[in-house]
């Protein structure tokens, strides 16, 4: 309504507070194997940075926006994007770590995907495609590059070859982040199927 007061300690909060995201989680081997080899990096790059929490590991598809409050018409999208993609479960492998450049603070520490990403960046663009028959085309990124963030630190360290961790992908998930509390809620869940 026009010209309505708010009431102190009832202002809507300006800054974003939910996120929406399409992600593949690591099955709990992949995952312990991931957290042990942050901490042998961590300690051999001499990082400051904190390893993520296990079930944080995760490999971004798509980032669907910040918001103030979760959109339900995001969601219900989201929705119809995911359950019409069909693909067959596959294979995923990173097998290189080093930090994102561009960030002078805050660098994300990351696993890099080589060789085994192809089925991966199939199943990305699949999905991206049908995010864009739903309405969602605004968040369909033209680049893409898989991983799975390890911590965040400001020293920069160079890309190197790691022992390889894989994982046969079974299902993505739809996952609500709110902002600054480091919580990830699994929103919904679709198997992978021809």
């Amino acid at each position: 309504m026009p010209g309505q007061l708010s009431l102190p300690g009832f202002d809507a909060p300006s800054q974003p507070t939910d996120r929406l995201f399409f992600a593949i989680f690591p099955d709990a081997t992949a995952a312990a194997r991931i957290a042990q080899l942050a901490q042998h990096l961590r300690g051999e790059h001499g990082l400051k940075g904190r390893p993520l929490a296990t079930e944080r590991f995760h490999i971004t598809l798509h980032h669907l926006g910040d918001y103030v409050g979760l959109p339900q018409s995001v969601v219900a999208a989201a929705g119809d994007a995911a359950a019409a993609v069909a693909m067959s479960p596959f294979e995923v492998a990173f097998d290189h770590a080093g930090s994102f450049s561009g960030r002078p603070r805050n660098r994300p520490f990351v696993l890099r995907a080589g060789d085994g990403a192809a089925a991966l960046r199939a199943f990305q663009q699949t999905l991206g495609e049908a995010m864009k028959k739903t309405g969602l085309g605004r968040w369909v990124e033209s680049q893409y590059t898989p991983h799975v963030t390890l911590l965040f630190d400001d020293r920069h360290v160079a890309e190197q070859a790691v022992e390889t961790i894989g994982w046969r992908v079974h299902e993505f998930v739809l996952v609500h982040s709110l902002l600054g509390q480091g919580l990830h809620v699994p929103l919904a869940r679709w198997p992978l199927r021809v």
